[in-house]
């Protein structure tokens, strides 16, 4: 078998069961293996970032990395914010980047470029395939390294076409996924100490594993025994929620919200959670949002079982999880139908009385969106999925990943309009792929995030030039074409009774749909 084949054939041996693609010339002989060999789904994607968002989503879902394969830098390069969201939510990937053949890179042709320059940010591991016959090895070592304890991790190979090309070894095994280290008992130790002794004045910081279902229910169960706060970071890769799980605030975005959150906390106890910082940088604001003074305690890292930290941490202090407390009961849906406007609170209560059982929600809603969540413990029981990195275009292609990731499952994709243009290519992939995700576009027809912030860094808009800048019409994009032109379903909505018929329409196809709700 030639290197290409061989690759095609070590993902297969090592799990790797699905390969999101958008290849060129140099990937061809990928291509044709991808056929040839009994190996990864593939999926492709009409845009890169498509392609790396996918991969993320993917990964947060079924818990397994997926390949992409991507052509050269420029194709890696148009991949990257993605990439950069998927690093931040400790997703495992294995990216295939294709390059010139070795030869024929030494003269400056138009698509030279420095791939691995391009990939370090983004990746964990980066090397390029040196010999044909070495090429299975290599990816196996690609996908030993996606995996970091508890957490995922990035590996980018680039591979030359005549790698691809020439005759190239056997499938290579990558070693097996070592076993997690058992939670420090010193660390633990301390912990139990801090919160018992400060009540109140402690705060326990989950992230990571630490908002798993088994990992909230014990952080709250912690919090009752020792009197001290919890809270969940504002940005988690998934969180569990819906009725009969228990429900743990996240810090705010906001800083003075933040702030007030954790005014009086004497001690932080990070669990599987980083110490708290603010977004942005604002004019008179701090950036540690801690208080000043407190002590910072780490009973886990991201990369560590939290949740056994977690359980050690409860068994040190006797502290037992209980059923959490019944949630609110979901607005009625003839109230909501009889409302005169339809506005992000109103949508937000509509859903929680349309969810499906076992939905993944996929939340880049952004400004109509952050309250959301806060009511969705009354919902069906669910999986909350948002962008980590903060980089605008994550919601499309993870729903498409999340989709193929969590087979039989609905999707539902809450989206702004102004994020879902960075990959709108992503619907015709969910099109062609027939996935249950239902998308609901939030059509304020603006960068409200933008005129938030703007406000939030003490800038005023004096002119028509900066206004301009912040609103999305005109021309007003129109979603219902938008979609249908990717082969997706669509309508538009601008009444809460429409929006409730057409929530109802869209779960009950079992097929992609778009709905614009115009606010």
């Amino acid at each position: 078998m030639n290197g290409a084949e061989s690759l095609v054939a070590t993902l297969a041996v090592n799990g790797v069961e699905l390969c999101f693609t958008n290849p060129g010339t140099s990937e061809m002989h990928f291509v044709a293996a991808l056929d040839r060999i009994d190996g990864p789904r593939c999926v492709l994607g009409l845009f890169e970032g498509v392609v790396t968002g996918a991969a993320d989503g993917y990964y947060r879902m079924a818990g397994r990395p997926a390949a992409t394969l991507l052509h050269l830098g420029p194709g890696l390069g148009n991949g990257l914010a993605n990439l950069h969201n998927a690093k931040k939510a400790r997703s495992g990937i294995v990216n295939i980047v294709g390059d010139h053949a070795r030869d024929h890179a030494r003269y400056e042709s138009p698509l030279k470029s420095d791939i691995e320059a391009i990939a370090r940010p983004v990746s964990h591991w980066v090397k390029t395939c040196a010999r044909a016959r070495d090429v299975a090895a290599d990816g196996a070592q690609a996908i030993a390294t996606t995996r970091d304890g508890a957490s995922g991790r990035i590996a980018t190979l680039v591979l030359p076409a005549d790698t691809a090309w020439g005759a190239g070894g056997e499938p290579a095994q990558a070693p097996a996924r070592e076993l997690l280290p058992t939670p420090d008992a010193d660390a633990v130790r301390g912990a139990a100490k801090a919160l018992r002794t400060l009540g109140e004045r402690a705060l326990l910081l989950v992230g990571a594993g630490g908002t798993s279902e088994i990992g909230a229910a014990l952080a709250a169960a912690i919090a009752r025994k020792t009197g001290c706060r919890v809270l969940a970071e504002f940005y988690s890769a998934r969180t569990p929620g819906g009725r009969g799980r228990t429900r743990i605030e996240r810090l705010p975005y906001a800083v003075d919200a933040a702030l007030d959150k954790l005014k009086g906390a004497e001690c932080l106890v990070l669990a599987g959670a980083s110490e708290p910082i603010a977004f942005f940088a604002y004019p008179g604001k701090p950036t540690q949002l801690k208080p000043p003074g407190s002590s910072v305690l780490l009973l886990a890292d991201a990369r560590d079982d939290v949740t056994a930290a977690l359980q050690a941490l409860a068994d040190e202090l006797g502290a037992i999880p209980s059923s959490p407390a019944a949630a609110a009961a979901p607005v009625a849906l003839d109230a909501l139908r009889a409302a005169s406007t339809l506005d992000a609170d109103l949508i937000g209560h509509a859903l929680v009385s349309l969810l499906p059982d076992q939905t993944v929600v996929i939340d880049e809603a952004v400004t109509s969106g952050r309250a959301l969540g806060n009511r969705f413990a009354a919902a069906a029981p669910h999986d909350w999925l948002v962008v980590m990195g903060g980089a605008i275009g994550f919601g499309l292609p993870a729903a498409l990943g999340a989709a193929i990731g969590a087979p039989g499952r609905p999707v539902l994709a809450l989206e702004g309009d102004g994020s879902a243009m960075y990959t709108v290519q992503a619907l015709w992939s969910i099109a062609r792929e027939a996935l249950p995700v239902v998308v609901i576009v939030f059509a304020n027809r603006a960068y409200r995030i933008l005129q938030g912030e703007l406000r939030g860094v003490g800038a005023q808009v004096s002119g028509p030039k900066a206004a301009h800048m912040l609103t999305l019409e005109p021309p007003a994009l129109d979603w219902v074409s938008i979609a249908r032109g990717h082969g997706v379903p669509a309508a538009s909505v601008q009444t809460p009774e429409q929006f409730v018929r057409e929530v109802q329409r869209g779960f009950a196809s079992r097929g992609p749909y778009l709905i614009e709700a115009v606010l």
